[in-house]
């Protein structure tokens, strides 16, 4: 069964590199995002990320990279998940509806010079949609991370960041790909 099982892994391994190599295209857009990253950091703004379920945990990933690490000792960035209160979460979710936890905080937190970087596999999360718009009344430049054709949360970006692709799984292992393409870039800019 071991052998039965290996090949499954490099089947998927060999999905995740195609994928990879198809998602050239989102190299322009990702150097766009970070470029309008290191403008809001070194004009003291701050990244705001937000997404649900694995977009969520790429959400913190990014926002960890940037207030922490990535590959170099230096100064902390000012960045934020918007997906780790849960008492902000759950409050809103309750008291307004789900699809305002992330709106609501940008509305408090997002100021003009920063950037929101909205993360949806689907391309249809409403969350990450009404966060755009928050974004867009507060001055907020806002980066769309999607798969498949990039949905309505795509068309709503002013820096759109497409892996097209229909499988969650892969689009995911691309996305991180390129948030850390873009971390690369923001510290090379920064701290280089």
């Amino acid at each position: 069964m071991s052998q039965e099982y290996a090949e499954v892994v490099v089947a998927m391994l060999a999905e995740a590199a195609r994928l990879h190599g198809e998602s050239v295209s989102a190299a322009g857009p990702a150097a766009a995002a970070a470029e309008v990253m290191v403008a809001a950091l070194r004009g003291g703004g701050r990244i705001l990320a937000c997404g649900n379920g694995g977009s969520a945990a790429d959400a913190q990933h990014f926002a960890a990279e940037l207030v922490g690490r990535f590959e170099c000792e230096r100064a902390a960035m000012s960045a934020i998940a918007l997906t780790t209160d849960t008492s902000i979460l759950t409050a809103i979710a309750n008291d307004c509806d789900y699809s305002r936890v992330f709106a609501r905080q940008v509305e408090a937190l997002g100021r003009p010079g920063d950037v929101l970087l909205g993360i949806s596999t689907s391309g249809g999360s409403a969350s990450v949609l009404a966060a755009f718009d928050a974004a867009r009344a507060a001055g907020v430049t806002t980066v769309a991370l999607t798969g498949r054709d990039g949905g309505r949360v795509g068309a709503a970006a002013d820096i759109h960041v497409n892996v097209p692709a229909a499988s969650t799984a892969r689009v995911q292992e691309v996305h991180r790909t390129l948030l850390h393409a873009v971390c690369a870039l923001i510290e090379r800019e920064l701290y280089a």
